[in-house]
């Protein structure tokens, strides 16, 4: 009796240390800080995904650049040096991955909805590319979209003429000069600064910004275009995903898409309560005129074929089911 007691504990113990050994202990890496609602939203997913696989997972997030700077993320990945990062996916993956930057196409999507089915075209063909050089992706979560600040009321497409547009890479410059603007080059960590200095007289960027840099002391008008909402990725390594086994690789697979969910959720809240703060800040919220929106839907076209262009011919694989669904409104 004494003996099968003694083999009772040891196979128990033996289970457990197996199990132990058997854990997968990965890092994943962000560049953004600890208070941004798509880092908060990594955390849930990383405590999920221990809990719902009985610790047989424990990923550890490493925000703000800690463990590897946004820039070399997505090598760090593919070099197997961690095991999941998150970049801005029309800026962080590598120039093999073409069809990341469809999400950034100004003036494409209009809704909430119509970004929901911008991803859903995007997804697989991204994820074509991803595997070809070796990355697997898991979710990816939108920032707010941008919106259209200004000094003065726009009614028309005109009214954008002669006026000092804040710019910050080359397609808000190229936005800007279609519309008869001067751009001010002006980093999102100076918007505040140049404001005060009376530097600029519009802007596209988020209603989040617009919050944390208090714009409202000098744009008196927000007008809700929903220019574009680019996402962030969350991927691992293509031959790690490869190795899980069909149950680890389901159980990741349903606590990613629980966290893609909750994260979408997360960037209609923040969009919503930035907008309410800046509305109570004082500042004039208003949908665009048709004829504006008609003006920044065909700069969309315009965008659209330009990037076409340059991504190649997967890029039709996006937006010819994406127009073919298309409703205008």
């Amino acid at each position: 009796m004494m003996q099968r007691r003694t083999w009772i504990a040891g196979a128990g113990l033996g289970l457990v240390l197996g199990r132990a050994r058997a854990a997968r202990t990965w890092r994943m890496a962000s560049g953004y800080s600890s208070d941004a609602f798509q880092t908060r939203n990594l955390k849930a997913f990383a405590e999920d995904l221990g809990r719902e696989s009985a610790g047989a997972f424990q990923l550890t997030v490493f925000e703000n650049n800690t463990l590897v700077r946004m820039p070399d993320i997505a090598q760090a990945v593919r070099d197997q040096r961690i095991d999941l990062g998150e970049v801005m996916m029309s800026s962080g993956l590598p120039k093999e991955v073409t069809v990341a930057g469809a999400d950034a196409v100004p003036f494409l999507t209009r809704t909430p909805a119509d970004e929901k089915r911008l991803w859903d075209c995007q997804r697989p063909v991204l994820e074509r590319q991803l595997a070809a050089v070796g990355l697997k992706a898991l979710l990816a979560v939108p920032w707010p979209p941008q919106c259209l600040y200004s000094a003065v009321p726009l009614a028309r497409p005109q009214d954008l003429a002669g006026l000092r547009m804040r710019t910050y890479n080359p397609t808000t410059e190229a936005i800007a000069r279609l519309l008869g603007a001067t751009p001010v080059d002006v980093l999102t960590a100076d918007v505040k600064q140049a404001l005060a200095q009376g530097r600029f007289d519009t802007m596209i960027t988020s209603a989040v910004t617009g919050v944390d840099q208090e714009v409202s002391g000098r744009m008196k008008y927000l007008y809700l275009i929903n220019a574009w909402s680019p996402k962030n990725l969350v991927f691992m390594n293509a031959a790690t995903w490869a190795g899980l086994g069909a149950e680890h690789q389901a159980l990741l697979t349903r606590v990613a898409a629980r966290a893609e969910a909750r994260g979408w959720a997360a960037s209609a809240e923040a969009a919503r309560s930035s907008v309410d703060q800046l509305r109570a800040r004082g500042m004039v919220i208003e949908i665009p005129s048709s004829v504006l929106a008609t003006t920044l839907r065909r700069l969309g076209e315009r965008f659209s074929r330009d990037w076409v262009r340059t991504a190649g011919t997967d890029a039709n694989q996006i937006f010819v089911p994406y127009y073919a669904d298309h409703t205008p409104v």
